[in-house]
């Protein structure tokens, strides 16, 4: 293994690990905020049990999540310093604002953990919305770091170096918008599909649990919302890659030759030895259609680049394919979801349904890795697109492949404390049953979040006992007082 794909191998993985954590504290804390925004207009207790049980699941993947995004942030400046050099004193407000923002996120989680009956409600839930808004901020000035390497902005080269660097320009790059749009979108896809399949799951064991039935609801309906937005945001994206990185975008089609009314090519395998792309379904005009809305409209193929210029084709193309089918499945759900909401009034929970939603679980997650190959694959072989290739960024310190596999057995690691932390918090929810009367009974109030309900059932209990026990002695005296005016 050489160095340059040691240090490759190792920034995908470590991009792979922490942008789940990545999506989970953009999405998490929209859910959590609903959930506590319902319980203060319904007084329904289990909106109050379900805010806390994600805001502390929530709580679980910042911290990991901070600890995955420390070491990106290392893995910037040792494996790739020339690049650093280069791009530091040009990207370097993004980076600085998502300190801000991660702070901020940091500050408010910290509140909306230990505030409960500590400030008051509503301040507690604004609370809540500022680790909402902090959590997607983070996210939106990464993204645009990201953004700027595929559209590079905001600055002069002369003689060979940069001047005249605007930060705002480099921020506000071509690729910033589509970007950041199609990847905040895309956070909330995810985790609310995720959501709603882990509460699917237990519908499916027990179909009369209140507390699932809210989570599936909200879950799925920001799932389904978010994904019908999605369907514009990737038409977005589509035509700013066509226009600013058309190698990337003729990489994502497998489309080699140069053409008008080109056909958009559904699956297929792109052979680059023999230069086509064979097995593919082809839609005539399509890809005009979706790159530049003219169906006559010439989009470039791979053979008007370089070959040493070219992303790898297959990987690129292959994993476009499978982020669109992911994407497209899951709309399909949330389309299915939403017609029988508008027929009946109720989020379906019939057992086909809630399979359907299981399996469209991992999909999101599954969709944004691909989509990060597509962006980050895509590109190469530059780091910068266009200035400065990916192979003269790396450290020629030597051996990478020793913190590759340090930094493998690391996140195996962090990956079983996540896992063993979140199961107390899925496997051991809270059951509550509807009585006949509406009102919503907890089954195992053995569970943490239930203490509180334990002991408010407790003082009412000891309350009733007491003015049951005042009532006969004021029976006794008030019939003490009748037998004294009678003897007089």
């Amino acid at each position: 293994m050489s160095d340059l794909f040691a240090a490759r191998s190792q920034m995908a993985m470590s991009l792979a690990f922490h942008i789940v954590f990545a999506i989970v504290g953009i999405g998490m804390p929209l859910l959590m905020v609903i959930a506590e925004g319902m319980w203060l207009r319904t007084k329904d207790e289990v909106y109050l049990v379900l805010a806390k049980r994600w805001a502390k699941g929530t709580a679980i993947m910042f911290a990991v999540g901070a600890v995955s995004g420390t070491v990106l942030s290392f893995e910037l400046g040792l494996l790739w310093p020339k690049f650093m050099e280069y791009a530091g004193p040009i990207i370097g407000m993004p980076f600085s604002l998502e300190g801000f923002a991660f702070f901020l996120e940091a500050i408010f989680l910290g509140i909306y953990l230990y505030g409960w009956n500590r400030v008051s409600p509503k301040t507690h839930w604004w609370a809540g919305v500022i680790v909402a808004i902090s959590g997607t901020l983070s996210g939106v000035f990464v993204v645009t770091a990201n953004a700027w390497m595929n559209s590079p902005a905001g600055f002069k080269i002369v003689n060979g170096k940069v001047t005249e660097i605007d930060p705002i320009g480099a921020m506000l790059n071509p690729a910033s918008f589509s970007q950041v749009l199609h990847m905040t979108l895309a956070a909330f896809v995810s985790v609310g599909f995720a959501v709603a399949a882990i509460h699917a799951w237990m519908l499916l064991q027990d179909k009369k649990n209140a507390f699932h039935k809210r989570a599936f609801a909200i879950a799925l309906s920001v799932g389904a919302l978010t994904a019908v937005l999605q369907l514009v945001s990737g038409d977005i994206s589509a035509k700013m890659i066509a226009k600013n990185q058309p190698e990337k975008f003729a990489a994502m089609e497998g489309h080699w030759k140069t053409e008008k009314g080109a056909p958009l090519r559904i699956f297929g395998w792109p052979d680059e030895k023999t230069e086509t792309t064979k097995y593919s379904i082809d839609i005539p005009y399509m890809m005009s259609i979706l790159a530049f809305s003219d169906p006559n409209a010439e989009v470039k193929g791979l053979k008007d680049f370089p070959k040493d210029e070219r992303p790898p084709t297959a990987v690129v193309h292959i994993a476009f394919q499978i982020m669109v089918f992911c994407g497209m499945f899951m709309l399909l759900v949330g389309a299915l979801g939403a017609w029988f909401w508008w027929r009946r009034k109720e989020i379906p929970e019939q057992p086909w349904f809630l399979k359907m939603v299981m399996f469209a679980g991992p999909m999101g997650v599954i969709a944004v890795q691909a989509g990060w190959v597509v962006t980050e694959v895509g590109r190469q072989p530059w780091i910068i697109y266009r200035i400065m290739k990916t192979k003269d960024a790396v450290t020629p310190m030597p051996g990478l492949i020793v913190p590759f596999l340090s930094f493998t057995l690391l996140y195996l690691f962090l990956g079983v404390v996540v896992v063993a932390l979140l199961k107390r918090q899925v496997f051991m929810s809270p059951k509550y049953l509807v009585t006949p009367d509406g009102t919503h009974i907890p089954v195992s109030p053995s569970v943490d979040d239930l203490d509180a309900h334990a002991e408010r059932l407790a003082e009412e209990a000891k309350r009733e006992t007491a003015e049951s026990e005042e009532e006969p002695t004021q029976a006794s005296k008030e019939d003490a007082d009748e037998e004294d005016e009678d003897d007089a």
